[in-house]
């Protein structure tokens, strides 16, 4: 077969492994070392030889590719302090290897990317105590419902992004256990210390049985699903920026550097970055279906299957890498048109659940209470009148219960200062989940 090697070679993507194996290489001669299944000697030639590797390639030089990157290393490895190098690979196999590395990467990449996560909170909480004062429409079916902060809007994707943190450092639980010392699938005969490995390398135990040590990509599943989560948080605020954006709304503004001109039409403006955010979400749900279908269905232990669960863990962390950097500062430049959002309250009797509250406080039923503010509404839509330009005697034809304290109780200011249940949208409750939010920024 004319491109065999090239067809079952890993190397052109799990190179990216490199330092994470050379890690876990050292903490695994170590152990050799200390149980005195290797010479002192001969574990301080290997170790060496591995951190020339790594030095190496951190200053750009390139391995020469080879099957797969545990091979590549190994061989660079004997070429430079001769069959000593062999030894390495003594009571292990590629299989806990290459899950070992897996582990390390996902590790390294939750941490990473809750620091992300925290960055984009802290803009998003910047913004929201600079719109303190922007009441804007809060919106359900995408039509208008009630009045709110515009910063409990932002907020609400706050919370979105600490669930995704919290989500990143329960998957951590699961990734944070060590493969290594399960060899191919049975365990090994040399008297290894799996627990002192674990400790170099800072996992918090070691796998409990070996077969399921060298087959489990749960984690890697469940990292990705979690990075799909995230992604469609992110595709949730894109959608909200397209529309905001618009002519027809004009909410808000962002910096021209983050969308593009009309290759027609001069006058346009377009939000492609978060169109391209709102895209992207797409390409990590197709990762977390290329892993899923890669595990379905394998029978224990190692099957070659796995080697191809490596790209779409890459692409997704690579991708909402990417979309966090730019949404984050995408959202820096972020500011609300206030007198637009206050212009856009005037329309949608947003007051409608203020007076039907306000009736069921008179004892009215609230079944009632909403027929009749249905009929008020009704009125006002034949009558072309909003809410509150009607006069006392208008209201009073629906019921008698309404006196001139209504027009206290529909003033917009008062209607979003009246929420102050915990997580509302007055200004004393925005207030507050800004101090609780804040403590979990990290």
């Amino acid at each position: 077969m004319k491109n065999f090697e090239q067809f079952i070679g890993s190397f052109s993507f799990d190179w990216r492994l490199a330092k994470v194996d050379i890690i876990g290489s050292i903490a695994h001669v170590q152990m050799l070392v200390k149980t005195k299944i290797l010479s002192s000697s001969d574990g301080k030639k290997i170790i060496k030889g591995l951190q020339s590797i790594s030095k190496d390639i951190e200053n750009g030089w390139k391995l020469p590719k080879q099957e797969d990157i545990h091979y590549a290393i190994e061989k660079e490895l004997i070429k430079r302090i001769g069959t000593v190098g062999g030894k390495m690979h003594t009571a292990r196999s590629r299989n806990d290897q290459v899950a070992t590395d897996l582990r390390l990467y996902i590790r390294k990449e939750i941490n990473d990317i809750v620091k992300m996560l925290n960055q984009f909170q802290s803009v998003l909480v910047n913004n929201a105590e600079k719109s303190l004062d922007i009441i804007m429409p809060g919106y359900t079916h995408l039509q208008p419902a009630q009045p709110i902060l515009a910063s409990h809007h932002l907020l609400a994707y706050v919370w979105m992004m600490q669930r995704d943190k919290e989500r990143l450092l329960d998957c951590l639980k699961r990734v944070n256990i060590l493969p290594l010392g399960s060899a191919a699938l049975a365990g090994t005969s040399f008297k290894i210390d799996r627990n002192y490995v674990a400790k170099l390398l800072e996992f918090d135990k070691v796998t409990d049985n070996s077969l399921d040590a060298v087959s489990d990509r749960d984690f890697a599943c469940e990292y990705i699903f979690v990075l799909s989560l995230i992604a469609v948080h992110l595709s949730k605020l894109s959608e909200e920026i397209v529309v905001w954006s618009s002519v027809e709304f004009g909410f808000i503004k962002i910096d021209d550097v983050f969308t593009s001109g009309s290759s027609i039409m001069p006058q346009k403006r377009n939000p492609d970055c978060a169109e391209i955010i709102r895209g992207k979400s797409g390409r990590v749900f197709g990762d977390l279906m290329a892993m899923l279908t890669i595990v379905k269905g394998l029978p224990l232990a190692y099957n070659r299957d796995l080697q191809e669960d490596k790209p779409p863990v890459f692409d997704a962390t690579d991708t909402i890498k990417l979309c966090l950097e730019v949404i984050t500062d995408m959202m820096k430049s972020f500011s609300f048109n206030k007198e637009k959002t206050v212009k856009s309250t005037e329309k949608g009797f947003l007051q409608a659940t203020e007076i039907a509250d306000y009736l069921a406080r008179k004892s009215i039923p609230f079944r009632t209470a909403h027929s009749i503010v249905k009929d008020i509404v009704n009125f006002c839509i034949k009558s072309n009148k909003t809410l509150d330009s009607l006069s006392i005697n208008e209201y009073k034809k629906f019921s008698k219960n309404i006196e001139k304290d209504i027009f206290r109780f529909i003033n917009i200011g008062n209607i979003v200062n009246a929420k102050n249940s915990i997580g509302g949208t007055s200004k004393k409750s925005v207030l507050k989940q800004i101090t609780d939010i804040k403590k979990c920024i990290k």
